[in-house]
């Protein structure tokens, strides 16, 4: 977690030469329908007297760098890196500095009637659908989940913010509740729902399909699309996007002379950074090198000349 504290300790040394009260400051990383993701850097204090603020939203607030206080009429508690600040729609709460200065989370808010939807694929009900406990801690299970939201607010990973939004929702109102896993059975058109998905994904693989828009096309709710779509497939439909993105790079590599830079882009790629990590990974070597002829990827396998095939 060394790269997520950087920004941190930027924002606390502009704090120490400008003289200013701390204060939280969120940065919007992704938005869709019913939800938004910010990125907060905090750099409050020792010195600054905490006050009560209110939620307006449904919030996760994943804790990726410093501590603080929370309070909130469900308890109270030290927040840490890896644990969830969870927080109910008008509920008012206090966060404090007491024993270190500044930190830094990767908030995710959702409508209420989105969240409350979610809840209820869930198997949440009534009371069920609002958090029960005002944090959990930094436990293994959602760990992964954790890392996932650290680098995406730092750039270094083109993350589903959406997907793992549902993900973190899911498992927050399993754990708060002390209830376990889903085990509900898929719908009975699931096989037929998911094929649709996976045929518009691989004749449109640059086209812009979120998560909200494949599940509405299978008239299923993010939550039963994301699960079913995940069982059948073995990948989440974000992960199954991008390798249909990064084989149709491929094809066009090998078949074509424009630049990678423009393949990239044309293939649903917004970054070229991002295209060259997940190309490295995807088939072991770069996309500039994939196209050259007689080229060895780096598990020793030589491709020839993929434009004669």
């Amino acid at each position: 977690m060394a790269k997520i504290a950087v920004e941190l300790e930027r924002a606390l040394r502009r704090r120490a030469v400008n003289g200013t009260p701390g204060q939280a400051a969120p940065r919007i990383v992704a938005q869709g329908d019913g939800w938004t993701v910010a990125d907060v850097v905090c750099t409050s204090g020792p010195e600054d007297r905490p006050f009560e603020e209110q939620h307006t939203h449904y919030a996760i607030a994943v804790v990726v760098a410093g501590t603080f206080q929370y309070r909130s009429p469900l308890g109270h508690g030290v927040m840490t890196p890896g644990g969830l600040m969870l927080g109910n729609p008008g509920q008012c709460y206090e966060c404090g500095h007491d024993h270190g200065r500044g930190d830094r989370c990767v908030a995710f808010w959702y409508a209420p009637e989105s969240f409350e939807r979610l809840a209820a694929d869930v198997g949440a009900r009534g009371a069920g659908a609002r958090f029960r406990v005002p944090r959990l801690p930094a436990l293994r299970a959602w760990s992964p989940l954790v890392a996932r939201a650290a680098e995406g607010a730092t750039g270094s990973r083109d993350v589903a913010w959406e997907e793992l939004g549902v993900r973190l929702a899911a498992l927050a109102l399993g754990a708060s509740s002390g209830s376990g896993r889903d085990d509900r059975p898929l719908p009975l058109n699931a096989a037929a729902q998911v094929t649709q998905a996976v045929r518009l994904i691989e004749r449109h693989p640059d086209a812009s399909l979120t998560l909200s828009r494949l599940a509405q096309d299978a008239r299923l709710s993010p939550y039963h699309f994301l699960r079913t779509f995940e069982r059948l497939t073995g990948v989440t439909p974000h992960q199954f996007i991008m390798r249909a993105r990064l084989r149709e790079a491929a094809m066009r590599l090998a078949g074509e002379q424009g630049s990678v830079l423009d393949i990239a882009l044309d293939c649903g790629f917004g970054d070229v950074s991002n295209f060259n990590r997940a190309f490295r990974s995807e088939f072991g070597v770069s996309p500039s090198a994939y196209r050259q002829p007689n080229r060895t990827d780096t598990h020793g396998r030589n491709h020839g000349d993929r434009r004669d095939r």
